[in-house]
């Protein structure tokens, strides 16, 4: 047995907790809530550093040590790539060590599609009872912290795009579920029951919907939700994958987030919708004196984000197949470019808000769903903090295509192809110092030593052999 599996406590609660948080009447309530809703196992969860999507299931009889004490969990978990469980060389961790999941149980929500299960998400802790550098959400965290004592607070909603797929009865490779295309009424039709359920399951859970409709490829679906504060955003994107591909597996069907699944169909893509406020919840995106402008502090924003997007795509197109979706003139955002509603830069002022101020908030393209949540947006944060710190200048906005500029004509108005693999982002990413630095030397380690691990397993797999390893992660 390993000391990861030894029993929790059992000694009576005493009211402390290393995040000062959890009291006799809180678990108290959680317990008969659990009870309540006959709820056997609760699925303490993390994110790893591969952004898959991990649990450990707690008995809830024995819920009171995980109150307390939390679960453990060997801290070389932490340098798991996404081909296999073993810790990767040169990540700074192995076999020694514990961390602690503390559950953060605002977090805490029954699993509609898992009879008797309920989840919550957790943050990690050392034995000594510090947060962990290694811990997604305590990066983000921080990032949340160094904003606001800069006077900005990032709101967020993660716009995913997944692929509904079906096994053949022969045994072939997974194909799409149907044969329609963008915004096609007919998809909904075919796909209604499965995408009714995941959106019931959805808002069982809190989360609250904004629109819905298929997308280009055959069998590509698009759910959007309502934007929410940093911390909950990332969370509510752990929830919208978990739940999306657990009730497509009810109606015998595949959810798959890679963002390229087919060689001649769409990818998939995870837009990030970002706007920054004050405390008091004042929008800083739209300009005082210019409608249709973004503000000065928002501009700052932008360009750090901008600057910083090629070593920030290490965290946001983290994996080899991220590279086969971002191509020029396919709406990807393949060019280091900002611009007005243009589908084609990496970064977009979204559009006009019909009743003002506006803009309220900009996207970003270049962000898909093998990137870990809380790494994307707390890397978001330290480079468009760094431009607002600098007062970086804004470029012009680009108003076309920039893949139909040619070579001169970019070089002219300074407009990037960024990165075409991930070897490449991860590059930029070894010499970002603001990145690094806001990453922490630990998690810095642990991350390029996974990502350069997956770069050199998969970087010459065919798509196919790459679906067939990764369709069940993302």
């Amino acid at each position: 047995m390993t000391s990861s599996d030894q029993p929790l406590s059992s000694e009576p609660l005493s009211g402390e907790n290393p995040e000062d948080a959890a009291t006799i009447d809180t678990f108290q309530t959680i317990a008969r809530q659990l009870r309540s809703c006959n709820v056997k196992f609760l699925r303490v969860a993390w994110c790893d550093t591969a952004n898959v999507i991990r649990a450990k299931a707690a008995y809830v009889p024995r819920l009171e040590g995980v109150f307390k004490d939390g679960v453990a969990l060997c801290v070389g978990n932490q340098a798991l790539p996404v081909m296999y469980d073993a810790v990767t060389a040169g990540s700074g961790l192995g076999p020694l060590g514990d961390l602690r999941l503390m559950p953060d149980w605002d977090t805490l929500r029954i699993l509609p599609y898992a009879s008797g299960h309920a989840s919550v998400m957790s943050n990690m802790y050392t034995n000594e009872g510090q947060p962990s550098n290694l811990c997604p959400r305590n990066f983000l965290r921080r990032m949340i912290a160094e904003a606001s004592a800069s006077g900005v607070c990032l709101k967020a909603a993660f716009e995913n795009e997944f692929y509904l797929l079906r096994q053949p009865s022969n045994g072939a490779d997974l194909v799409p579920v149907d044969d329609t295309t963008f915004c096609m009424t007919y998809a909904m039709d075919i796909n209604h029951d499965v995408i009714t359920d995941i959106c019931h399951s959805l808002t069982a859970q809190g989360i609250v919907l904004e629109q819905y409709h298929a997308e280009s490829g055959n069998g590509q679906h698009e759910i959007s939700i309502v934007y929410s504060d940093a911390m909950k955003a990332a969370d509510q994107q752990i929830v919208f994958r978990e739940t999306v591909k657990a009730v497509a597996h009810k109606h015998q069907m595949v959810a798959c987030f890679l963002p390229k699944i087919f060689p001649n169909q769409a990818g998939s893509g995870t837009h990030i919708h970002l706007s920054l406020h004050t405390r008091d919840g004042t929008n800083l995106v739209p300009s005082e004196t210019e409608n249709g402008s973004l503000s000065p502090v928002a501009s700052h924003f932008v360009a750090g984000v901008l600057e910083h997007l090629p070593g920030l795509m290490a965290i946001t197109a983290p994996t080899p197949n991220s590279y086969r979706r971002l191509q020029p003139s396919t709406w990807s955002g393949a060019y280091k470019a900002w611009g007005y509603e243009n589908k084609e830069c990496a970064l977009r002022r979204v559009p006009l808000n019909p009743r003002g101020p506006s803009p309220t908030h900009f996207e970003l393209k270049t962000n898909d769903a093998t990137a870990n949540p809380y790494f994307a947006l707390g890397a978001i944060l330290a480079a468009g903090l760094d431009g607002v710190h600098r007062k970086l200048p804004l470029s012009p906005p680009l108003q076309i295509d920039p893949g139909q500029l040619s070579d001169d004509e970019r070089f002219e108005r300074n407009i990037q192809r960024l990165p075409t693999c991930l070897e490449e982002s991860l590059g930029a990413l070894s010499s970002d110092m603001v990145l690094l630095e806001a990453l922490s030397p630990a998690l810095s380690q642990a991350y390029l030593a996974v990502k350069h691990a997956e770069w050199k397993a998969m970087n010459k797999l065919t798509l196919d052999e790459e679906v067939k390893l990764l369709v069940n992660r993302y």
